[in-house]
């Protein structure tokens, strides 16, 4: 190794920071940050350095990185929290599913989707141009509550005088809310001097949502008692005989003159509207 004077520099080639110390040191290569330490000219020989770019902004990067990333959890935790919400129950498709709701009251069924109450409004003739052919033929079941009175077993029609027939079901919920209106218009239209009957006929599959039904009717007003047309050749041969299909739409009614005519069927639930025109329809006093 080539001796130097003290404080002498011998630069190598291109690697003007390569030193070589007096003593016999072991050549060292220091590693020196431009931006700390700038190394005087008696020390080393250059070429001069160029200055050093500024230095990054690692924190300004880091700090965007951090809010993407907050963003995305936020994000991530609203959509977990959206799954997390209880599914809803799905509405029953099936008439004889005998379901009961936390009210304890049968649940409706949209199985046979029942026509809706019609709106409030002008009055409508609903049985106009209507005209008369043959009467609905063949036999009912009967079902009752406890402490009921049991009804005839068929239906005199023919006998002179009018027979209102309401078919109706327990998960049907239009045809709950008429009953009330048609037991009073019962009553109503007697006084007014129309001889008539109104029979209802269940159409339920379910012959213990039907019982639950009329057992929870009130004793004073409510139907505790109905004819029952369950599913089979039975019903198909009394609707057929009405022109309706065999899984009507409901409510469905049918009115049969005093001699045994079909004189009138509406579809759908009949409302306080609806009176005038049918007690005319029926001749009752004014």
């Amino acid at each position: 190794m080539e001796r130097v004077a003290p404080r002498q520099v011998l630069a190598r080639g291109d690697q003007p920071q390569r030193l070589h110390f007096v003593g016999g040191l072991p050549a060292l290569t220091p590693m020196l940050d431009p931006m700390k330490t700038r190394p005087s000219a008696s020390t080393v020989s250059t070429p001069r350095l160029a200055a050093p770019a500024p230095p990054a902004r690692p924190r300004l990067r880091y700090g965007r990185a951090a809010l993407a990333a907050a963003s995305i959890l936020a994000l991530s935790a609203a959509a977990c929290s959206e799954n997390d919400k209880p599914i809803p129950p799905q509405v029953s498709t099936s008439r004889n599913e005998a379901i009961t709701a936390a009210s304890g009251k049968p649940a409706v069924s949209s199985a046979q989707t029942a026509t809706q109450a019609a709106p409030k409004g002008p009055a409508r003739d609903v049985c106009k141009g209507q005209k008369e052919r043959p009467g609905p033929k063949g036999t009912f079941k009967t079902k009752a509550a406890a402490g009921a009175p049991e009804l005839p077993a068929t239906v005199a029609f023919g006998a002179g005088k009018w027979v209102w027939l309401n078919f109706w079901a327990a998960w049907c919920g239009p045809c709950k809310e008429e009953m009330p209106r048609l037991v009073a218009w019962q009553e109503k239209l007697r006084k007014a001097g129309v001889l008539i009957d109104f029979a209802f006929v269940s159409l339920d599959d379910d012959e213990r949502q039907l019982e639950r039904f009329l057992e929870g009717q009130p004793p004073s007003n409510g139907v505790r008692a109905s004819y029952w047309l369950p599913e089979g050749a039975l019903r198909t041969a009394f609707l057929s005989s009405l022109g309706a299909k065999d899984t009507p739409e409901l409510p469905l009614q049918a009115l049969v003159s005093p001699n045994g005519q079909l004189a009138c069927t509406v579809q759908g639930a009949i409302e306080d509207r609806d009176y005038d025109a049918i007690a005319t329809f029926v001749g009752a006093k004014k």
